[in-house]
């Protein structure tokens, strides 16, 4: 079990940004998405996400919740994350993020417990608050888990200290407002929510939500500590057409953003901006 803040740490003492990689588990099939994570790790990501399906994901865009039908339709089960969190955790340190319900269900203390043993650093919890977050904040600590809680643009200055107050590991920064998925261009308020979330915490900062291309992953590297990508990566898997193909997209994909957050290739991935 290590926890991702000092992977995100050494990355910034080398002047650079961490990248952080998700997919769910399950996906398409639980054996694939262990082989998909292992894509994550040979391409370079700092950290990997193993996202939790989940019948309701209301704050997921219609990518993320195709993989999550896909898994849940194949029979994805909660012990099933567990395997797929050890295969990952072997290699780099290991997050899952998940909606509040099904930890609910599972039994926190057993969730918690099962995870710890699987090797995984700790839970990302998109639905959950510092406030309604009482019997997960012990568990974590008892176990010494990372407990990563959102912060958005329209977070108020002493919720922002509230909810940074009570994370370990990284404070995850949604650059936009509104459900996952890629998009055209990275937020514009972003920075401004990563400077504001600096002021109250020294905890690294990640951005998430809306990154898919290395010219996007180097622009949020330029202000974050870490770069999360979600839905390009997903979507690199929905569209391959089989699991060899998707291993190799994925392996590609999170090659590009690494080398995008490394600084590697900056003017040829920007492109005419250069003038």
């Amino acid at each position: 079990m290590t926890s991702v803040g000092p992977a995100i740490r050494a990355a910034r003492s080398q002047g650079r940004a961490a990248l952080v990689g998700y997919l769910p588990a399950g996906f398409p099939t639980v054996d694939g998405s262990i082989a998909l994570m292992g894509a994550l790790v040979d391409g370079g990501a700092d950290v990997v996400e193993v996202g939790l399906p989940y019948s309701d994901p209301v704050m997921d865009g219609p990518t993320v919740q195709a993989a999550a039908e896909t898994a849940l339709a194949a029979g994805s089960r909660t012990t099933d994350v567990f395997r797929v969190v050890e295969s990952a955790a072997e290699h780099v340190p290991t997050l899952v993020m998940t909606y509040w319900n099904p930890v609910e269900r599972y039994g926190v203390e057993r969730f918690a417990a099962h995870l710890a043993a699987a090797g995984g650093a700790g839970l990302i919890t998109p639905d959950l608050i510092p406030d309604e977050a009482a019997e997960w904040i012990a568990a974590a600590d008892s176990r010494s888990l990372d407990k990563v809680f959102l912060v958005a643009p329209s977070t108020g200055p002493e919720r922002l200290q509230l909810t940074a107050r009570h994370c370990r590991g990284f404070v995850y920064a949604t650059a936009v407002m509104g459900v996952t998925g890629a998009r055209a261009s990275t937020s514009s308020a972003a920075p401004e929510l990563v400077r504001r979330t600096r002021e109250v915490t020294d905890l690294p900062v990640g951005v998430g939500l809306g990154v898919s291309t290395g010219v996007q992953a180097a622009e949020v590297a330029a202000y974050a500590d870490a770069v999360i990508v979600g839905s390009a990566l997903v979507r690199a898997v929905l569209d391959a057409t089989d699991l060899a193909a998707a291993v190799m997209s994925v392996t590609s994909l999170t090659s590009e953003l690494a080398g995008a957050v490394r600084g590697e290739r900056r003017g040829e991935l920007r492109g005419p901006a250069r003038s």
